[in-house]
């Protein structure tokens, strides 16, 4: 079974500097059919304009992580962790027991484009963590390259939740198949450009949920990036 969660439909934050658009109830936006899906809380599609951001707050009991579409993201935490955030990379930052952090465009004058995505991780009460990498862009060209799991193998990030998060790049006719085991689940997220998975046309912003399906199989439609989450 998929059930497509179409871009145009989802919520929407706009307070001029910020425009955000979100996959799952998030803050003031709320809708009970649309509240996560397994342990996927949240999907923002931020767009922040040059030297505004998101000051200093606090977070507990969730696995966060920033993907940059565009431009620059400077983060600062409680747990020393820093830096700015740029296309190719992923910022982690676990927020356990607590941490407070601030987010802000990197740029007085240029926009930045991320996703922030939380995961519910299966333990209460970690030690915060912060981590960031680079991903392998030329393999992400080729095929899936993995960002973050529960082993924390193939230079992924540890994730504390049976989680499995892939990226890929794809042009047009590029294809990539993604088995999924038996009671597995996906959530497939287009962060950008035309895609066909499972045989269904999906454009910026789309996502869909994936059940009892073999496998995940998108081919590109044109120039596309694409975030795949593995689920229990």
């Amino acid at each position: 079974m998929i059930t497509v969660r179409p871009a145009a439909e989802r919520g929407r934050t706009d307070w001029g500097w910020l425009d955000s658009r979100h996959t799952f109830s998030f803050g003031e936006y709320y809708d009970p059919r649309h509240v996560g899906f397994r342990s996927l809380r949240v999907i923002n599609d931020d767009r922040v304009k040059g030297g505004a951001g998101f000051g200093t707050h606090g977070h507990r009991d969730m696995e966060i992580f920033s993907y940059v579409l565009e431009g620059g993201l400077a983060h600062k935490d409680s747990t020393g962790g820093g830096g700015v955030i740029r296309p190719g990379e992923i910022q982690f930052m676990r927020a356990g027991t607590g941490v407070t952090h601030s987010e802000r465009n990197a740029s007085d004058s240029e926009p930045v484009h991320f996703l922030q995505v939380w995961i519910v991780p299966d333990t209460r009460g970690l030690a915060p963590r912060y981590d960031q990498r680079a991903f392998d862009v030329e393999a992400a060209r080729r095929g899936l390259v993995p960002l973050a799991s529960r082993e924390g193998g193939n230079g992924s990030i540890q994730l504390q939740q049976d989680v499995a998060l892939w990226m890929t790049r794809l042009g047009g006719g590029d294809e990539r198949v993604h088995p999924l085991a038996p009671g597995r689940h996906a959530w497939v997220h287009v962060a950008r450009g035309p895609v066909t998975l499972n045989g269904r046309p999906l454009a910026d912003g789309d996502s869909a949920a994936l059940s009892d399906e073999p496998a995940v199989a998108l081919v590109g439609r044109g120039d596309a990036e694409v975030l795949l989450f593995d689920l229990a």
